[in-house]
């Protein structure tokens, strides 16, 4: 009776490996959704909106791909359902953002972690930069760091949420200048961020590049250093931390890519892996993205794996210091 039991059982894995392999074949049958999980008008819903632009291209899935935001609690909404409420179909992917994600994972109070998905490609890597209003009496980093050794929690500065790149680049500012700052996360995201920069509602602000490269060129703030070990093609005036005389590398560039949950058919995976790199390679992705202000640092399924790997590594020592 064993003997039947386990030859039924080990023909019906082979019966439900052919039809996942059957499936992936006719994969995409439908329009597919990625999940952003931050609003509208901020870099990753900006970004994603024109990376997945050529999804219904015959030479890319053959299917349209919209976006839905589910914006709230700096990404850990949208992260949450993914994890623990999306079907693991192919059809239902999210965005990902690092070191976002890992890092909330790591602090704890989230329903997910690097092993709650599985990577397919990356489109981006989007340093953070220190911004203030256009008529700010700040001109440089120095400035920023002498009014707030003069006040003590003082320095009111905006961010996406907590252990978000930017969290993680004021925590790293922090540390590296010996100053305490008044970091206040906008539950509007990245967008909200800016627009309480631009208003005046606090003193400064951490953002992504390229929200802040638009608005430098809409002359609504200015940039006065960025988080990175480089300065950037988009800002070729505006020096590294490093270079202001601060300690900072680049742990809170924010790499954003499409991940799909844990459980999603291996075959699927690997067509989607396949697939998506050639989508953010094409040229009119690339020129829109060039456009707006918004680096790219296209990756592949293995390479993005290690990058995780990699991060997690790091963020853990980092926050364990902090």
């Amino acid at each position: 009776m064993k003997t039947l039991f386990a030859a039924a059982s080990i023909a019906l894995m082979g019966l439900t490996g052919a039809a996942a392999a059957d499936s992936a074949e006719n994969y995409p049958e439908r329009p597919l959704m990625l999940m952003v999980s931050y609003g509208a008008g901020g870099a990753t819903d900006f970004q994603a909106r024109i990376v997945t632009m050529t999804a219904g291209n015959e030479d890319a899935l053959g299917m349209p791909m919209a976006i839905v935001n589910k914006p709230g609690a700096g990404g850990r909404v949208g992260w949450n359902w993914l994890a623990t409420q999306a079907e693991a179909d192919g059809y239902t992917l999210g965005a990902y953002n690092i070191p976002h994600f890992i890092a909330q994972s790591i602090e704890g109070g989230v329903e997910y972690s690097a092993d709650s998905f599985e990577p397919i490609a990356n489109w981006g890597a989007d340093p953070a930069v220190f911004v203030v209003g256009a008529d700010s009496e700040f001109n440089s980093m120095e400035d920023v760091v002498a009014y707030a050794k003069e006040n003590p929690g003082g320095l009111t500065f905006s961010g996406a949420g907590l252990y978000v790149g930017h969290h993680i680049a004021a925590l790293q500012l922090e540390k590296a200048a010996g100053v305490k700052l008044a970091y206040i996360p906008n539950n509007a995201g990245g967008a909200g961020a800016m627009k309480a920069v631009i208003a005046g509602e606090v003193l400064g602000g951490v953002n992504n590049l390229s929200d802040a490269f638009r608005a430098k060129e809409a002359g609504n703030v200015k940039i006065l250093g960025v988080f990175d070990n480089e300065r950037s093609d988009f800002l070729p005036d505006v020096p590294t931390m490093q270079e202001q005389g601060f300690d900072i590398d680049n742990t809170s560039v924010n790499f954003r890519g499409v991940m799909v949950p844990k459980g999603t058919p291996q075959p699927i995976i690997d067509k989607l892996a396949e697939v998506v790199p050639t989508m953010f390679e094409n040229s009119r992705v690339a020129d829109k993205m060039k456009a707006g202000g918004s680096p790219m640092h296209v990756m592949t399924r293995d390479e993005v794996i290690e990058m995780w790997k990699a991060r997690e590594a790091t963020l853990k020592e980092l926050l364990a210091g902090l």
